[in-house]
């Protein structure tokens, strides 16, 4: 079982593949899109496009596109743009997100939890800002410290120190790269908490409904370790913030 499926199985209750619950991606949905009758949102890194869904079934004048490597979650992105009508107003594209480019920028980019596909958050921003309109926002979404580390912490995610700031230190990056942050949600222990839980739960549960199944034991697995590499190790110790930005 690889990378790609285990995160798509453990996904299953929770598509928004970041700490955030539905109210929070709304507000920033929200934040990100006012002012803006209609659009174009580029999401690097969608997976099933949960970020995109959204936004384009609440704006009927919007336009998206889709990046990303998992094949499986752009085809179920594609089935539920066609169950929620917006199929023809979203382009899903099977690319390294690296390698992504277009005729047209975007008024809208997002990257949430998705940073490490270009090598952590200063690159990612890098890479927005050649996609990004005159004037555009981007919404992106990444780790920091809420306390110094442990070497427990630090094994479970298999992290080093200076993978991450604390908040401060991250936003100072954001500013010094010539972002002014223009609203910020900081995710909560609440949603930290619900997000890990139905990330092992739902993985844990496929294994449980498929005990005959080749990867139900490597499923099992993987959810147990995350389990303790969470609970023993970086709960309360790894933050999230996502940023909504702009550039003077």
């Amino acid at each position: 079982m690889d990378r790609q499926q285990i995160s798509r199985l453990a996904h299953a209750h929770h598509p928004i593949a970041a700490p955030l619950s539905d109210g929070s991606v709304a507000r920033l949905l929200d934040r990100a899109t006012a002012g803006t009758d209609e659009g174009r949102a580029l999401d690097l890194g969608c997976g099933e496009g949960a970020w995109l869904l959204r936004a384009l079934a609440a704006r009927p004048r919007w336009q998206a596109v889709g990046v990303d490597v998992d094949a499986a979650a752009l085809t179920r992105a594609r089935e539920s743009a066609t169950a929620l009508g917006v199929v023809r107003r979203i382009g899903l594209h099977h690319v390294d997100a690296r390698e992504f480019t277009a005729k047209e920028p975007f008024d809208l980019v997002l990257c949430v939890g998705a940073t490490h596909a270009f090598g952590g958050l200063l690159p990612t921003l890098a890479a927005a800002r050649a996609l990004l309109a005159p004037g555009g926002r981007l919404l992106v979404g990444d780790g920091f410290w809420q306390r110094d580390p442990s070497p427990e912490a630090l094994d479970g995610l298999g992290a080093a120190r200076e993978d991450f700031a604390d908040l401060a230190g991250t936003t100072d990056q954001v500013l010094a790269d010539g972002w002014t942050p223009v609203f910020g949600h900081v995710s909560t222990e609440q949603e930290w908490d619900d997000y890990e839980f139905s990330w092992t739960g739902a993985l844990a549960e496929w294994a449980i409904d498929h005990p005959d199944h080749p990867d139900a034991a490597t499923a099992r697995e993987a959810a147990d370790r995350h389990r303790a590499e969470w609970l023993h190790g970086y709960r309360g110790t790894l933050g999230f913030v996502t940023y909504l930005l702009r550039r003077d």
